[in-house]
């Protein structure tokens, strides 16, 4: 059965392009009280920007670096502040972050910022211009703001490349493909993506619920990078820069900003019907001005809605249900 629409939402979020600036935030969570997160929880590891104690860091990468090669779960608890630093999450360990915050179940009122101001043009790719680039699977982070204030071309937030990881009440901000989604299986749960030129960028899936991807000018909201047949990532996606795509908007709200013809391929190719490289576009239960298909390119009609276990299997357990 496909999973209710008041429950959760494949993607609950518009998409949007082609006009001015413009965004949609999804309904806010009903069933989880606001509560804020003012001091470390039990255990977690602590991280200030000034006034540290002895057992505190003043970065994260400092904590992180901490952990060393600890299978042990970990958790790191950052007060409030902006840390100006490019942090790589290499652990063994399963790793939650928690940022300070007056209301955990939103990220509007989080008071951590990470924030470097790199492009990829400077780094030498887009990996390397990442504020946070992450390498590790079983990760969680909750109320962090996610920023790269290059203003001039790709820069990315933060790049996922890890397996079962989930983000909570967080935002990511940057100019282009500010979220890379690179690896792994990965569930976003109230929070805000922006950026001017393709906020989402996605390789493998993304399961997006309670979200807003905010649009700062024309052009695309996101792209695709699936490159084998046998790959089956779905993701919310107008734009396919490999040669296989797999897209699936359900249940989203697709307002008059949308194009009609929807889908645009970047790559030679990306739409051949060849056995080997077929790129899919579908739809099923979108509503608002933007969500007629009749006039919609390279799309392949759906008769119902994609399913957790179609997304993930059968064990889709590892994401935090109380958001």
């Amino acid at each position: 059965m496909p999973f209710p629409k008041s429950i959760f939402h494949l993607v609950q979020l518009a998409l949007l392009f082609g006009g001015s600036a413009s965004s949609v935030e999804a309904a806010s969570l009903s069933n989880r009280a606001d509560n804020s997160r003012t001091v470390a929880p039990a255990n977690c590891i602590v991280v200030r920007p000034s006034g540290t104690s002895a057992s505190e860091f003043t970065s994260l990468q400092a904590a992180v670096n901490s952990i060393g090669s600890s299978t042990k779960p970990a958790c790191i608890f950052l007060n409030s502040g902006t840390y100006n630093e490019r942090v790589e999450i290499k652990v063994k360990a399963p790793l939650t972050l928690y940022g300070a915050t007056a209301d955990t179940g939103s990220y509007k009122k989080n008071t951590v910022v990470i924030k470097n101001t790199t492009g990829s043009q400077d780094a030498g790719s887009s990996v390397a211009s990442s504020t946070v680039n992450l390498r590790s699977n079983d990760f969680a982070a909750y109320n962090i703001d996610f920023v790269n204030g290059y203003t001039a071309g790709q820069a990315v937030a933060l790049t996922a490349n890890g397996n079962k990881t989930g983000f909570y009440g967080c935002s990511f901000k940057s100019y282009q493909d500010t979220l890379y989604v690179k690896a792994g299986w990965m569930y976003y749960s109230n929070c805000y993506i922006e950026g001017k030129a393709i906020p989402l960028l996605t390789r493998l899936g993304i399961l997006a619920d309670n979200s807003t991807i905010a649009s700062k000018g024309p052009g695309y909201i996101t792209a695709s990078s699936r490159t084998e047949p046998t790959d089956t990532s779905r993701y919310i996606i107008d734009h396919s820069i490999r040669v296989i795509a797999r897209v699936m908007y359900q249940y989203s709200t697709l307002t008059n900003v949308v194009r009609p013809e929807g889908y645009s391929p970047m790559a030679e190719g990306a739409t051949l019907s060849k056995a080997k490289f077929v790129s899919v576009f579908q739809e099923f239960g979108n509503t608002g001005a933007g969500a007629d298909t009749s006039q919609r390119k390279y799309f392949t009609p759906s008769d119902k809605a994609l399913t957790k276990q179609d997304l993930c299997g059968a064990d889709f357990k590892w994401y935090d249900t109380s958001y």
